[in-house]
């Protein structure tokens, strides 16, 4: 999970009441939970903290219109953005590598050399460090959670510890770039419509990584669903969003296993830009929700029962990965007793606690004292990754993905 890097109460051109995406009225309730911990990386120092941090329910409604997907009871007001959010990705090979493969094609596709880039929502700012250090570009990062010290500055790097919001927007860049921020945004039409008027006459390139909505619905993957992504995006919602603020698009593809949608756009000039082969229809996400909400209860119940069952036949089970995948999991089933811990590679991470179920947060040495049964990965796209540090470790365990 990104931190937000933009306010959502910043005074972006108004919408009228009824979807955030589109302002249309068609919308209907496909999901609830309640009692959601409002912040899922937020460093929690100690169990009772963990426990008592406050909740907010999770009511997602989808359009017919244009197939956006949100929260409707999400309140902006509960989230605390700050240096305490330890979101970063970046203690995962896996995830380097594929990080610096996205930097080197887009300054191959762009000519981002010599240029200027913006990122709304930089996080710990690795990755706009990695445009400019590659294309030997200068840049700027918003973000509340961002942290000196975790790479080595060098000149042309400028980070504000702040929201990006309209007094920011008479910035000139030549690439903007918002990775992982744009579903912690609950005014997204609003949002969108900013950055198009901030661009003016311009001719940059944006870029925008958020979740894939559609793999989390067909897969039943209510672990991806937490308080702070108020905005689901599929390919088509996507599409339609930008257009409608004044985008074409140049690319939208998919990457990490099939579970980001990358889009790039530019201000359009003429007649909006021909649908793409990846785009659905809202008429066809519907069939996919409909199954998601018919089906998503049992997915739970199958796992709250799985997990019972291993505590019942004294099996030791971890869950890998403390991120909000992972404190969506344990908090959507209710799972306290039956697991002791949760491990992390992060060692920002170490020693502290999960939001809402106080799970304590380990690092991956403790294993091998610990010596589990099971192992839960939240993410498939690291079971080779957790893999090798089980056998480093001489941890024979059964590594179950979710």
């Amino acid at each position: 999970m990104k931190s937000l890097g933009i306010e959502s109460t910043m005074a972006w051109p108004e919408l009228s009441l009824g979807c955030p995406g589109c302002g249309l009225q068609k919308i209907r309730a496909i999901y609830s939970f309640e009692g959601a911990p409002v912040h899922s990386v937020l460093l929690m120092p100690s169990r009772e903290a963990a426990v008592n941090y406050p909740r907010g329910d999770v009511k997602l409604g989808f359009c017919e219109g244009c197939g956006f997907i949100w929260n409707l009871s999400y309140d902006p007001a509960l989230q605390e953005y700050s240096k305490s959010c330890e979101e970063t990705q970046a203690f995962s090979g896996y995830y380097n590598a594929f990080a610096r493969s996205l930097a080197s094609s887009l300054i191959e596709r762009h000519g981002l050399k010599g240029k200027h880039i913006l990122e709304i929502g930089c996080g710990k700012g690795e990755f706009l460090a990695l445009l400019c250090e590659m294309g030997g570009n200068t840049g700027i990062g918003f973000d509340p959670a961002f942290s000196e010290g975790r790479f080595e500055r060098r000149d042309g790097l400028t980070f504000i510890s702040d929201f990006y919001s309209e007094k920011y927007s008479g910035l000139r860049a030549d690439f903007i770039v918002c990775k992982m921020t744009l579903e912690h945004i609950d005014m997204t039409g609003r949002f969108i419509a900013g950055i198009r008027k901030s661009l003016g006459d311009q001719s940059a390139t944006v870029f925008f990584q958020v979740p894939d909505v559609t793999r989390v619905i067909r897969e039943l993957a209510f672990w991806d669903i937490y308080y702070e992504h108020c905005s689901y995006f599929s390919p088509g919602s996507l599409s339609r969003l930008f257009r409608a603020h004044g985008f074409d698009i140049v690319d939208l593809r998919r990457d990490y296993g099939g579970q980001y949608l990358l889009l790039e756009a530019k201000p359009m000039q003429g007649a909006p830009s021909p649908f793409l082969d990846i785009e659905e229809t809202p008429a066809e996400l519907d069939e996919a929700v409909t199954f998601f909400s018919e089906s998503v209860v049992q997915k739970i119940s199958l796992w709250r029962h799985k997990l019972r069952e291993f505590s019942k036949s004294g099996y030791r089970t971890v869950v890998w990965g403390s991120g909000s995948k992972g404190v969506a999991f344990l908090s959507t089933l209710g799972i306290t007793d039956e697991i002791r811990y949760v491990v992390d590679i992060n060692p920002f991470r170490k020693g502290t606690f999960m939001a809402g179920t106080g799970h304590e947060i380990v690092a991956p040495d403790f294993v091998a004292e610990y010596r589990p049964d099971a192992v839960i990965l939240m993410n498939p796209v690291y079971k080779g990754e957790v893999e090798e540090n089980l056998k480093r470790l001489r941890v024979q365990a059964q590594v179950l993905t979710v």
